[in-house]
């Protein structure tokens, strides 16, 4: 893993902190989890094991510290790595389709998906559910999956002519 690939990953993981620290909590403590954006688009951009483990552990830590979700610390954690390895799974299972955005678009919302439920299952076991499940997957994963994935369409043609320009190393796995 060279250098600039980590300043990279760094930098879409501190934007995704602020974003998920700005965020407020919509429904019962739980908000929309940014942070899964820019953790999709490091994975899209630098699709390798290395880089895919390093961002489900930081990102699951840093949402995990910033969260509203009462005892959200655990299942964060627990969250972030599942998700971060079902979307590279699914990501390289498109190798055909991978640099299309509807593509990384539809996987971006399935794994915003994916992140709700291992999110809602772990805190359900871990510390208990402040409402029903399908409440908070209704009121607070759907719209993240949602945004979530407006957001990548907009940023991700933007970062992949960043990434052209500056001549990243994005060789995938």
């Amino acid at each position: 893993m060279n250098t600039k690939n980590l300043v990279v990953l760094s930098l879409l993981v501190g934007m995704g902190a602020v974003l998920h620290a700005v965020v407020p909590g919509i429904f019962l403590g739980m908000k929309p989890d940014m942070m899964l954006t820019m953790m999709f688009l490091g994975i899209v951009l630098f699709p390798d094991r290395k880089s895919v483990l390093l961002l489900g552990l930081v990102t699951g830590l840093i949402s995990g510290l910033t969260t509203t979700f009462p005892g959200g610390l655990l299942p964060n954690i627990i969250d972030k790595p599942i998700t971060a390895f079902a979307f590279f799974g699914l990501f390289l299972l498109l190798k055909k389709f991978q640099k299309s955005i509807v593509s990384v678009a539809v996987l971006t919302a399935v794994g915003t998906l994916i992140s709700g439920v291992a999110f809602l299952t772990s805190a359900y076991l871990i510390v208990g559910l402040p409402g029903p499940f399908a409440a908070l997957f209704g009121a607070v994963v759907l719209p993240a999956a949602a945004v979530n994935t407006i957001a990548m369409i907009i940023l991700y043609p933007v970062a992949l002519t960043i990434v052209k320009r500056t001549k990243l190393n994005t060789q995938t796995v």
